[in-house]
């Protein structure tokens, strides 16, 4: 399989993850995921009231001098740990 069907294999298998994930590990996959479907950040930051969208923007942009193939590679790492460390197959 080329690296977009590792990445949407495991875009789908990231939605399997117990809902007990922290909040950081979601936001890193989220900005990931983010970067490597849409690329660098292209919206204003949420304002300051706006907590949950800001952080994700934030999650976002922190990753955002990574080109396409490295955020689907990163992704997909993050996503087997966090299955490894569920026990679920990854």
């Amino acid at each position: 399989m080329g690296l977009k069907e590792d990445f949407e294999e495991y875009a789908n298998k990231a939605k399997t993850l117990p809902p007990n994930q922290t909040n950081e590990n979601l936001l890193i996959i989220y900005g990931l995921y983010k970067q490597a479907t849409v690329g660098p950040v292209n919206t204003s930051r949420p304002g300051i009231l706006n907590m949950k969208d800001r952080a994700k923007w934030d999650a976002w942009k922190a990753v955002e001098g990574k080109s396409k193939d490295e955020a689907m590679n990163d992704y997909i790492t993050k996503v087997k740990q966090l299955l490894e460390e569920a026990g679920l197959p990854a």
